[in-house]
């Protein structure tokens, strides 16, 4: 197989190895693939559980287990607003991280 990579997308990949992260661009792409491997299997695992949880909570129904939707909404705005606080705090880590380490956590 044959593959034609785009100018910025070859750039990308010389940059990374002139950086000491890949030694070649088969080592990239070979990351780039495994990352794209675990991505798919994450998203199905993510599919499965989600279907499983939609056959719970429509049984739930049938048996007239239910609450109301404004409580529905409550617990699903605490989640999003604990994500959000939890990815900020990332953010200000790897912000933190990167004035004082420039070399990438995933090579430590």
């Amino acid at each position: 197989m044959n593959i034609t990579l785009k100018p910025e997308q070859e750039q990308f990949i010389q940059s990374q190895i002139d950086r000491g992260i890949f030694a070649n661009p088969e080592q990239a792409i070979e990351a780039a693939l495994r990352l794209l491997e675990d991505m798919s299997i994450n998203y199905e695992q993510w599919l499965e559980e989600t279907r499983q949880k939609v056959e719970v909570g429509l049984a739930q129904l049938e048996r007239g287990e239910k609450f109301p939707l404004e409580v529905a909404f409550e617990r699903l705005e605490r989640k999003v607003n604990k994500l959000r606080e939890c990815l900020q705090n990332s953010e200000r880590l790897s912000v933190k991280k990167s004035k004082g380490d420039r070399q990438p956590d995933r090579l430590k």
